[in-house]
């Protein structure tokens, strides 16, 4: 509990420090209009107040990443709170902050309109493709997962798999209701109070933990894969297979679609660092507490207690231990947290794509018909992925793989974006704040698709070789390209 303690302590401490130096490094200007004001529709660009962008960026965010991400990654031991607290201070809240602050200095743009201006136009194309195929992921992982939770809190049929199809419709059905309206009438009105749902789950969680004060694994003791160790991972070693699993809760790549749509809607740049890297470190908060939580459940005899098993997956974990330990009312009241969080990040993961395709297209979306022109073919993509999700047992699974490593692709041409605007906007080395974490994630995705089963499944003694080799190219080959990149105007 004390790793826990001092983990939670250093994220505060990361937004008090580290987050004012990212916002001095940008240099946010209050005085200039964002375009939630030069743009105003009606429909995507919408000023709003300020609380209520923060709470809504951090329910995109969340989704099921910081729970069933840090779930799955609590199997490897404390070494996941490690990996949360610095990948978010320094990783996940600064991609966030700089993928907003630049979408609201270029007028809203999304990540793909980004690269295109700071990467090149044959970048933006490759992340065109690779945005869309990560946000059709995403809203076909996150009609699943909550179904599966819904199935279980309120079954509709009398057959567990007929309950879950069911709610798998209407989620769907809801997501095509949402992305379809302005961003004000659902989103604007009700996430704010599914985004309390959410922190009043962990926040009960976490007096729960105090009260229990359970004997769970601590840093000191050793930050070996405990996983391999117990039995609980099979054939998933520490690195890089972690620093995929727990995305969300440490660095993902689709804030990076997220923050562009809450940059169209904030009216200053000061409330950058509260709303982008803020969301963040709560969200890092989270992903500590289920971290925590499970751990609990996994080594310290939390399954027993909650009459499940070591084999349970993620959601049956966030069922059983809610209901144990919050009771009826509080234990729905936290599972229905859990579930809001995917079904919003799903639905702002539709209208992200619909906006991608906007852009490229330059076609206003003022209108409801052109709204519809892309979003239709958009939800024909995601049912074909439901199907497949539906019809294979392991379907969900290996859409989840392929959706963790796409996930975090994508920060790194996030973060690569930032430092090449860094290089051309600030003097000296503050590049390496976005540089760095860039460097390192990307030596994570292509040691994971090198060794991992999705992948080209090399020998995992490989992994150094690869991790390090990676890092070094990419950071003597930015330095190479540097001195062009502070010429370009």
């Amino acid at each position: 509990m004390f790793s826990f303690i001092i983990a939670i302590a250093a994220l505060l401490l990361g937004y008090l420090l580290y987050g004012r130096f990212v916002e001095r490094v940008f240099c946010p200007d209050p005085s200039r209009q964002t375009p939630a004001v030069s743009k105003a529709d009606g429909v995507d660009y919408v000023p709003m107040p300020a609380w209520k962008v923060y709470m809504i960026q951090f329910l995109n965010i969340a989704g099921t990443g910081p729970i069933f991400g840090a779930i799955m990654g609590a199997k490897f031991g404390p070494a996941s709170y490690l990996w949360i607290v610095f990948g978010c201070i320094f990783a996940g809240a600064v991609h966030d902050y700089f993928t907003g602050m630049l979408s609201m200095r270029n007028g809203g743009a999304g990540l793909p309109e980004l690269v295109k201006r700071y990467l090149g136009k044959g970048t933006s194309v490759v992340m065109l493709v690779f945005s869309m195929v990560l946000l059709m992921l995403v809203g076909t992982v996150f009609v699943y997962s909550p179904a599966l939770i819904l199935g279980d809190l309120a079954p509709i049929s009398s057959t567990a798999r007929t309950s879950i199809m069911i709610w798998v419709g209407i989620v769907f059905a809801y997501y095509i209701i949402a992305t379809l309206l302005p961003i004000d009438k659902i989103i604007g009105r009700f996430y704010p109070l599914f985004a309390f749902a959410l922190l009043f789950m962990a926040a009960a969680l976490c007096v729960c933990l105090f009260v229990k004060w359970p004997a769970i694994p601590e840093v000191w003791g050793g930050l070996g894969n405990m996983g391999e160790a117990s039995g609980l991972l099979k054939g998933q070693p520490l690195f890089p297979c972690l620093f995929i699993t727990i995305a969300c809760g440490a660095i993902s790549g689709f804030h990076a679609t997220q923050s562009p749509l809450m940059a169209r809607c904030l009216t200053n740049e000061k409330m950058g660092r509260p709303i982008f890297y803020g969301a963040m470190i709560t969200e890092g908060i989270v992903a500590l507490v289920w971290a925590a939580v499970s751990s609990y459940f996994f080594y310290a005899g939390g399954a027993t207690e909650v009459g499940s098993n070591l084999s349970a997956a993620a959601p049956a974990v966030v069922t059983r231990v809610s209901r144990s330990w919050l009771g009826v009312f509080g234990g729905i009241l936290a599972i229905l947290g859990v579930v809001a969080a995917p079904i919003t990040s799903g639905d702002t993961a539709f209208r992200s794509a619909r906006l991608i395709v906007a852009d490229f297209l330059k076609l206003p979306q003022k209108k409801q018909v052109n709204r519809l022109i892309i979003a239709l073919p958009l939800f024909a993509v995601a049912a074909l992925l439901l199907w497949y999700n539906i019809a294979d047992e392991n379907g969900f699974n290996t859409i989840w793989r392929y959706f963790g490593w796409a996930n975090q692709t994508l920060a790194c041409f996030a973060l690569w974006t930032a430092t090449a605007w860094l290089t051309k906007n600030r003097p000296g080395a503050y590049y390496l704040v976005t540089m760095l974490p860039a460097a390192f994630m990307t030596a994570v995705c292509i040691s994971y698709i090198c060794v991992d089963k999705i992948g080209f499944h090399m020998p995992a003694a490989w992994i150094p070789y690869i991790a390090l080799s990676v890092f070094a190219i990419s950071v003597c080959l930015y330095y190479l390209l540097s001195r062009k990149l502070r010429k370009v105007e």
